[in-house]
């Protein structure tokens, strides 16, 4: 991820969406064995002078945490080095272990997992699908359509990982068959269907060009995604404002999210996630 980062408020909502159906339903994909409890903030602040914004992270333990990274170029010791002031920062403001899990896309050639430094070794967990065959995929689950079998969501959820895959198909027509696909379920309920296109829509901005994301934006936008947007009040703006942005709504929970962390309140957090009216007593508690 960049050290600079802006979104509109409902595409931090989207994001975060898709962070906790990662949590939910595709760590054991990723063969990431621990249970995230909640997700936790992914902008830290080192001396209120810059900013790093980390892609997911998540408490899994008491003073534990992971953080998710995704990449789709070679991982390089710059790369490590950034990863590894994230992991310091946090450790430090919220006084917890971080573990890195760095999760490439097949292409990726070269794949550094580990930094020397002074006297110091510095390590993350780097995740590769790229022994898994997106064209396979695709082709047995459409033979499962064309057989006239219902696609539920244990044939759906690995497509949302189809881009981290091997595979001739390109990644945004991944992206976009994945959506069809997910669309045309009728085993999946509208709110289930919407996670899922959350998770498309967030590694489309991990992964795909400007072109290939423009395209495949135009596509999600025609989902049960795009309709929660525009019933958010930002179809028109979207398009054009999401290189530029806003950050409000977000920047609130983040920092309450924060406090509550520091005080141990876990219960209240998850509260505060299901209650808004809870939430919204905890902003005033703490003057946000």
């Amino acid at each position: 991820m960049q050290e600079t980062h802006s979104h509109l408020p409902v595409e931090d909502m989207v994001l975060k969406t898709a962070a906790q159906y990662f949590a939910d339903e595709l760590f054991p994909f990723l063969g990431i064995r621990e249970k995230a409890t909640v997700a936790a903030p992914t902008e830290q602040v080192y001396l209120e002078a810059k900013s790093f914004y980390e892609d997911f992270n998540y408490v899994v333990g008491e003073g534990k945490w992971i953080h998710l990274e995704f990449e789709s170029d070679s991982v390089t010791a710059e790369d490590l080095q950034r990863f590894r002031c994230y992991e310091a920062v946090t450790s430090y403001t919220y006084h917890v272990s971080v573990t890195t899990y760095v999760v490439c896309s097949s292409k990726v050639k070269n794949m550094l997992s580990q930094l020397e430094s002074g006297i110091n070794t510095y390590r993350v967990i780097p995740i590769r699908l790229k022994d898994k065959d997106a064209d396979r995929l695709f082709q047995d689950v459409m033979e499962k359509k064309a057989q006239g079998q219902p696609l539920g969501k244990k044939d759906l959820v690995p497509l949302l990982l189809a881009t981290l895959m091997s595979g001739t198909m390109a990644q945004k027509d991944r992206i976009i068959q994945s959506s069809q696909l997910i669309q045309e379920s009728e085993q999946l309920d509208k709110e289930e269907g919407a996670k899922m296109l959350s998770v498309l829509y967030a590694l489309a901005n991990k992964f795909l060009n400007d072109d290939d994301l423009k395209k495949v934006r135009e596509v999600l936008f025609m989902t049960r995604l795009g309709q929660m947007l525009y019933n958010d009040g930002v179809a028109d703006g979207m398009m054009k404002g999401l290189e530029k942005g806003i950050e409000t709504g977000t920047r609130r929970v983040n920092q309450l999210t924060a406090h509550l962390l520091r005080d141990n309140r876990h219960a209240d957090l998850l509260r505060s996630l299901e209650d808004p009216d809870f939430q919204e007593l905890l902003f005033k508690e703490y003057h946000l």
